[in-house]
């Protein structure tokens, strides 16, 4: 699979639509906001040109923030996920004055965001019904 920006941001939101609020049940009106058309967006497709992850960037002073990443189902399991992580990671080491990432993490893929380096810390907190904790990491 390539992963690359993109502008197809229909695509992007076609998976985070069948990840996160046909699966995980999360409320259109809080996956989809305004933040979308100022991000940097990643977009993984395969050979022939299907879209299966996706992730969402954002600058906020020195802080890179990683967000909406989503793997289609049929894609899990193929460290996709682990290589939209690395591919943000570069992306945003790319831009003037990052020199910190954060991440909000669903509190059962801890683990999976440790790998890269980030920390967990703070309390768990609810988003959209799913319980979370912040994650950092500097770049």
């Amino acid at each position: 699979m390539m992963i690359a920006r993109t502008d197809d941001i229909d695509a992007c939101l076609f998976i985070r639509r069948e990840v996160f609020i046909d699966e995980q049940n999360v409320p259109e009106a809080e996956e989809i906001d305004d933040l979308d058309a100022g991000a940097i967006h990643l977009l993984a497709r395969d050979a022939e040109g299907q879209p299966w992850g996706t992730a969402r960037l954002l600058i906020q002073g020195a802080t890179g923030k990683i967000g909406r990443v989503a793997v289609r189902k049929g894609a899990r399991g193929t460290g996709l996920g682990a290589r939209l992580i690395e591919a943000s990671i570069t992306e945003l080491g790319k831009v003037p004055g990052v020199t910190r990432l954060k991440l909000s993490a669903q509190t059962h893929v801890i683990p999976f965001y440790e790998r890269f380096g980030f920390v967990a810390h703070g309390p768990e907190y609810d988003d959209a019904g799913i319980p979370h904790r912040d994650m950092t990491r500097d770049l």
